[in-house]
């Protein structure tokens, strides 16, 4: 903890403003790899590097939950062949990395409707989950064929059965339960979300967990996107006064 508090003022932040929760729409492979005259699968594969440096990053600084929109409903449109390269791109991924996960004390978490996945994924990611299960130096969340609507019609179909089956009286359900009833239960709201390649949007993610999220926009692809720009962000952060609709003090 001494060591993290450290590193966190050599990069001249606050330790007692440090977020809990980082969340990043890591958008721009594509446009990437198309600046560069190369095929857009290229542009994921560089991007990887760098969901393994901001791990890595946020882990030193000790920021407790890292959550990465890797994966969107949306993105099964895409041609079969880009769908089929970020699958076999996903697999090598999680068996390269979870050994440093292990090393690093990260726990990995995956959000999303998962039994979409191909078998093959679907059991390498498990495999990496139960693994890393009793990490707790960060928890890395990748959010995969993740959709926030989906996500939220999931919760009142949940809450729907448990008012049928007499386990839920209506009156008692708050926001609390509603929160416990998402794929999130259990961690806390993202502090920041963080998008890369300019667009100004939030494209379906966490739809309910960011009402009171800080928002960060950069126009660096995510492949071009490092730790400096992130500790850039942070510093900006906390100068940030978080009212959550109180008056200002």
């Amino acid at each position: 903890m001494n060591s993290e508090r450290s590193e966190v003022s050599r990069f001249g932040l606050d330790p007692e403003k440090m977020p809990r929760h980082v969340a990043i729409i890591m958008d721009g492979n594509g446009r990437w790899a198309r600046k560069k005259l190369m095929n857009r699968v290229k542009g994921h594969e560089r991007g990887v590097q760098t969901v393994r440096d901001i791990t890595r990053a946020c882990r030193q600084l000790g920021i407790p939950f890292l959550t990465l929109y890797a994966f969107s409903t949306e993105n099964w449109q895409r041609p079969a062949r880009e769908v089929s390269a970020l699958m076999s791109l996903l697999v090598r991924f999680l068996r390269s990395e979870t050994p440093e996960l292990m090393a690093k004390g990260i726990r990995l978490n995956a959000i999303g409707q998962l039994d979409r996945l191909p078998d093959k994924v679907r059991h390498t990611l498990d495999e990496a989950i139960r693994q890393t299960a009793q990490n707790e130096s960060l928890t890395l969340t990748l959010a995969l064929s993740y959709g926030g609507r989906a996500e939220l019609v999931r919760m009142v179909r949940l809450l729907a059965a448990g008012v049928s089956q007499g386990r839920i009286d209506p009156e008692q359900i708050d926001e609390a339960m509603v929160a416990g009833h998402l794929y999130t239960a259990g961690m806390p709201d993202p502090d920041i979300l963080i998008r890369t390649s300019g667009e100004m949007r939030i494209s379906n993610f966490l739809l309910w967990q960011i009402a009171y999220t800080e928002l960060f926009v950069t126009p660096t692809l995510w492949p071009d996107f490092n730790q400096q720009e992130l500790i850039s962000i942070l510093q900006d952060f906390q100068t940030r006064e978080r009212r959550f609709g109180k008056v200002e003090t």
